[in-house]
């Protein structure tokens, strides 16, 4: 049965550079960069007393917050992601999990991470 749901979407990017060191890869396993457009999405049954499924200026900034550790940064040299294929579904996850802690105090609905590695790819994770 389908579940009627609010959502509120954000949008950030981010630039990085990294390698995907797997023959799966081809060219990608060499050291390559990467801009990703971030979209973040929070879906609720429910509105705040505020009439809001989360303030909007606040999911901004903890996007931002949470995309800061990344942005311009060879992530082959990231300690937290050592001997981790950094693939667009790897970084979804990682980003959505980054979202969700950060707002796990005033939100507890369920959060979806796309991100668009061109204009006919992306990845995404949601929980």
């Amino acid at each position: 049965m389908f579940k009627s749901m609010y959502s509120v979407t954000i949008r950030d990017h981010i630039m990085i550079a990294h390698s995907l060191n797997n023959e799966a890869f081809g060219p990608a396993s060499n050291l390559h960069g990467a801009t990703y457009i971030v979209d973040v999405t929070f879906f609720s049954e429910t509105l705040t007393e505020s009439n809001i499924v989360l303030d909007i200026g606040l999911a901004q900034q903890v996007l931002h917050d949470c995309l800061q550790p990344l942005r311009y940064k060879n992530l082959d040299e990231v300690p937290e992601f050592k001997h981790q294929l950094t693939t667009t579904e790897f970084l979804a996850h990682h980003i959505h999990n980054s979202v969700k802690e950060a707002v796990k105090i005033v939100f507890q609905g369920k959060v979806k991470v796309v991100l668009g590695e061109s204009h006919v790819a992306w990845a995404s994770y949601e929980s």
